[in-house]
């Protein structure tokens, strides 16, 4: 009988001590909770801790930098001069831009010296063949020499030497421009020679 009731007993006390360790593990369940209430709570500390500290400093510039901006800045705002060419164009140079005035003076006296030189050694000329001092020594002109066309012959020369003269008065060489003036003195020259040859023979 007394063994009877140590076995009830046995049996009553086993399903008492499973709802305590249920009860037991239910207690103790709620701890991964708290240690992820615990887990979730550092990074907002860390973000506090994170957002706590000072800023960086801002970097330093320079006194030439700023300069050198604030330079750029305003030759950016002012409009960029025009360029010379265009203020005042070049005239391109022309034969006429090459001819001075002065030239053209000494040119017509030239002109007028060739053609006077020409007409005294035809009068000359032909003074001479008409008192039989002389023949004309020219074959070109031989033919007109007892003629009054040889006033007109001796012109064709000098009327040559201006046009050449006039030519090289506006040639682009510096050099022809220099000595533009030969062509004119020589005709001159030689017609002035021939003349005064031809007056010294008469007389």
């Amino acid at each position: 009988m007394i063994l009877a009731t140590l076995v009830l007993f046995c049996c009553s006390a086993v399903p008492a001590a499973i709802p305590h360790s249920a009860s037991a593990s239910l207690a103790t369940a709620p701890e991964p909770a708290a240690a992820t209430t615990v887990t979730a709570s550092e990074p907002e500390e860390r973000s506090s801790s994170t957002s706590a500290k000072p800023d960086a400093p801002n970097p330093k510039v320079s006194v030439a930098a700023a300069n050198s901006e604030t330079e750029s800045t305003s030759l950016a705002l002012e409009p960029a001069p025009a360029p010379a060419s265009l203020k005042s164009p070049m005239k391109p140079a022309t034969p006429e831009s090459y001819e001075t005035a002065r030239q053209r003076k000494i040119w017509y006296g030239l002109m007028a010296a060739g053609h006077g030189a020409a007409a005294f050694d035809a009068w000359t000329t032909r003074r001479a063949i008409s008192g039989g001092y002389g023949t004309e020594g020219d074959p070109l002109q031989r033919p007109f020499a007892n003629s009054g066309a040889i006033y007109a012959t001796t012109q064709v020369v000098p009327a040559l030497m201006d046009f050449l003269g006039h030519r090289m008065m506006r040639s682009e060489s510096p050099t022809i421009r220099k000595f533009w003036w030969i062509p004119q003195a020589a005709s001159t020259g030689v017609s002035l020679g021939a003349g005064i040859h031809n007056y010294r023979v008469v007389h």
